[in-house]
């Protein structure tokens, strides 16, 4: 079973405590980190809204979130009553200073703890909420501000919202979340690296072919279709999650796990890649747009109906993507995610190149290369593919076969909620897993040339028919490398060999 370490005690604030993220993610895993003895009994959370709505009436909401959003199992009523009498709900405007003299009295009287800000609003209100902050005297040494992506919208906005929240707090007190950084099966990529010889000596060109980064959804944009037609996948998808996992597996082994050792390797990553103009977009990247079709077993609308609108936005994105560097010259890495595809599914695929000669009879079967696959969700897990001898007598013949790694049979426990991990780490002040300023800015430097390459472009995304993999040019741009997209392993079916 995992340590339990518990954290101090501590006031945590959430402002935007009445929207979708708070009541289905924040305070689901604030309960869980409370009921496992995490989070000391006399900490509080002090939900901030402009709902007029009261104490009581926001612990009744939680309790509703809870219960819907939750398995039953998770849930221990007893548990749940001590946890929402440590809930305080106070009604303010983030945007202006009203209302927020109940906020500073329920922080003064305990000015000595630690104070953790949310701040799960838009990102216009940053600035304005952490000016408030400063200007009622509530931040003080020992407080910690945590901002939820995205982080602007390009990197002029970027840098606007970092000089506004910089003002107020230190570095070190900025938690730029990501929470794909919170997944177990995320900081496995760490180990697996780093606590293993046997793959740290592998991890280079000579050895590996290339690298391949799934993040698909089966979900459409649901009720964010407002928000997401501003964003897109590139900008929702690629310049945080699926560049943060490009960094940890491309990244040079760091001197220590302090947090700006890691992060100045993850920096370097980011500006070693090669960048992506309007001549390499079209060869390098392929967008696309969701159609009709048929997803999660049902008929689905397009993105354009989903939205009332036709739109130029992209729900899909494919790229190959090259780090200019000597561990990684001439490996490429191939990075897609969308939404309305035919699995929900994470996973990293480090595929090792072939053999350069075999000593093996054409009669002993073809020898495939070997495959890693770390799958983050769902069923979290990591598979090795390896040549094997097929059982039997009559001659050495050979197949595939796969070693599995399920984290949740293997440490027969349950797998923490990525916030869980993230939320607990910010009280502690710990910034390993959190995005530095420089490597947010320098995210944007990279993905701000394709976004300008689509703007000036006549060319909109290509459709694709909800349910399937996303345009037939994301498959021509790794097939014409003479590769291909890896399929889930549990589609993957092994043959025996020929008898």
């Amino acid at each position: 079973m995992a340590q339990i370490i518990p954290v101090n005690v501590f006031d945590g604030v959430v402002f935007g405590a009445t929207g979708d993220l708070t009541q289905r993610k924040l305070m689901p895993a604030l309960y869980h980190r409370f009921r496992d003895g995490q989070i000391p009994p006399d900490s509080r959370i002090i939900a901030a809204a402009r709902s007029k709505s009261g104490t009581e009436a926001f612990r009744a909401l939680t309790t509703e979130g809870l219960r819907r959003h939750l398995p039953q199992r998770s849930l221990d009523e007893a548990v749940l009553q001590r946890f929402c009498e440590r809930i305080e709900y106070v009604a303010l405007d983030g945007a202006s200073g009203e209302g927020w003299e109940g906020l500073t009295t329920l922080l003064g009287q305990h000015p000595e703890r630690i104070r953790v800000f949310y701040l799960a609003t838009s990102p216009d209100l940053y600035g304005p909420i952490c000016r408030n902050l400063q200007d009622n005297k509530l931040v003080s040494e020992a407080s910690r501000v945590v901002l939820e992506k995205p982080i602007g919208h390009d990197l002029r906005s970027a840098r606007a919202i970092n000089d506004e929240v910089g003002k107020i707090f230190a570095e070190r007190q900025i938690f730029r979340i990501d929470h794909f950084l919170g997944k177990e099966t995320v900081q496995n990529l760490m180990a697996l690296r780093f606590a293993n010889t046997i793959f740290e000596r592998l991890w280079h060109a000579d050895v590996i072919d290339h690298v391949q980064i799934t993040v698909a959804e089966t979900v459409g944009v649901e009720g964010r279709a407002g928000y997401y037609d501003k964003s897109g996948a590139l900008r929702d998808m690629v310049q945080n999650h699926l560049l943060q996992l490009l960094c940890l597996l491309a990244m040079e082994p760091p001197i220590s796990l302090d947090a700006d050792a890691v992060r100045d390797e993850k920096l370097k990553v980011l500006r070693a890649l090669r960048p992506i103009g309007a001549q390499e977009a079209a060869t390098m990247i392929v967008r696309g747009q969701y159609g009709q079709g048929v997803a999660d077993g049902r008929s689905v609308a397009s993105y354009a109906k989903d939205l009332g609108a036709a739109s130029r936005t992209e729900t899909f994105v494919a790229l190959k993507v090259e780090v200019n560097s000597w561990r990684w010259a001439g490996v490429p890495f191939y990075l897609r995610t969308g939404k309305r595809l035919p699995q929900k599914v994470s996973e990293v695929v480090v595929q090792f190149r072939t053999l350069p000669f075999s000593i093996f009879s054409r009669n002993a079967g073809e020898s495939e290369p070997n495959r890693l696959v770390v799958r983050l969700q769902p069923n979290e897990g990591m598979q090795l593919k390896l040549m094997t001898k097929d059982p039997g007598p009559g001659g050495l013949r050979l197949r595939p076969a796969r070693l599995d790694i399920s984290f949740e049979e293997a440490f027969a426990t349950r797998y923490p909620d990525a916030y869980e991990r993230l939320l607990m780490d910010a009280v502690r002040g710990n910034t390993t897993l959190f995005m530095r300023r420089d490597e947010v800015e320098a995210a944007w430097r990279w993905v701000e040339p394709i976004l300008q390459a689509w703007e000036d472009s006549p060319e909109p995304p290509r459709l694709y028919p909800a349910g399937s993999w996303g345009p037939t040019a994301a498959i021509a741009l790794i097939e014409r490398d003479s590769r291909t997209w890896h399929e889930s392993w549990d589609d993957e079916v092994i043959p025996a060999a020929a008898g």
